[in-house]
């Protein structure tokens, strides 16, 4: 579910993160000269540096993470005018467009999670494999993962758990956590790692470890990441011209399954009209992308030899048609809805 998303070549470091699948984004989107592309997720900068390497474009580089942002202004730098940089969630990109003059783009890529640059600074609580506060937020303000665990009542603790960690024993968990804080505060990483673990124990031939699904679940839902994703492919699918092309990269079966139902519904032929029901309007239903791969692309053995965490990797692709833009419907996407019982 992590990824590499750049190359700290943007600031001038070694290659410290890896942007994973990057020929076949490329191929996907195809960047030529003129065009205007929306890198919403831009992380390190590696997708952004790669098309601006291979096309006279220009570059729409949006992202929630400060430190994204910093990296940011070091690539606009070496492409004077041809990168601009936003501040911002790219659910919001047709408003970020509109504020650069834009009202329409040749291009859209995401890729999804948390970075390489998250994860590997323990100061952002992403990981449980180094010992750090419980933040997890992924741009500033709000409340941290540790204000989730110590306050939120147990039967949400337990749904958010099962539901966006797809934890079977999400009630357990959510119990352990419940009477660890009426102790003490739940503060660090490691913390609720050990809390985790002591619940679910760990097999010596296990991979992955216990606490992997509760980390994501409270990832998730602290950033909001998989309703972001719901209303960032819409707003793709509004502001992307026809013949303008959408690359996401997921990296969980709830983001792909989220990005995979996205686009089917979109690239379906119209159903055929039966006497027995109201006419619909044709624009309405009409196919408003076409897939450029029917199953998602997968990284090779050699890209995941190199880079680990993109073993978990899912390309989609589509380009967009003439079509109008179809009505967005979370639940038929399949975004998780919290609350109800588990």
């Amino acid at each position: 579910m992590m990824a590499g998303r750049g190359s700290t070549a943007a600031a001038g470091g070694p290659a410290r993160h890896i942007p994973v699948m990057l020929p076949e984004v490329l191929g996907s989107l195809e960047p030529k000269d003129g065009e205007i592309i929306v890198d919403g997720t831009f992380g390190a900068g590696g997708y952004s540096e790669a098309i601006l390497e291979r096309a006279d474009c220009k570059i729409i580089a949006i992202d929630r993470d400060q430190e994204a942002f910093r990296l940011s202004g070091l690539l606009a730098g070496r492409y004077p005018g041809r990168l601009m940089a936003v501040l911002g969630r790219y659910s919001e990109m047709e408003a970020v467009a509109a504020s650069e003059g834009f009202t329409a783009v040749d291009g859209v890529t995401l890729d999804l999670g948390v970075s390489s640059m998250q994860i590997d600074e323990p100061e952002r609580g992403f990981s449980f494999m180094q010992e750090g506060p419980l933040d997890m937020r992924m741009g500033e303000g709000g409340p941290t993962a540790a204000d989730i665990v110590n306050t939120l009542p147990e039967q949400e603790l337990a749904d958010i758990i099962f539901k966006l960690g797809e934890e079977r024993r999400a009630r357990a968990i959510a119990k352990a956590i419940v009477a660890r804080r009426a102790e003490q505060p739940i503060t660090t990483t490691s913390e609720l790692a050990d809390i985790v673990a002591r619940v679910l124990g760990r097999k010596r031939d296990e991979t992955k470890h216990p606490a992997t699904r509760t980390f994501q679940a409270l990832r998730l839902y602290l950033n909001e990441e998989l309703d972001e994703l719901a209303h960032g492919l819409a707003a793709a699918e509004r502001l992307l011209r026809a013949g303008g092309r959408l690359a996401v990269v997921t990296f969980h079966s709830l983001e792909d399954r989220i990005a995979k139902r996205f686009l089917a519904s979109r690239s379906a032929p119209p159903p055929r009209a039966s006497r027995h029901l109201p006419e619909v309007r044709a624009e309405n239903i009409a196919p408003s992308f076409r897939l450029l791969n029917r199953r998602p692309v997968e990284p090779n053995r050699a890209e995941i030899a190199r880079n680990p965490r993109a073993r978990s990797a899912r390309l989609r692709a589509a380009e967009r048609t003439e079509a109008s833009a179809h009505p967005l419907d979370l639940v038929a996407l399949g975004v998780p809805r919290l609350g109800s019982s588990i």
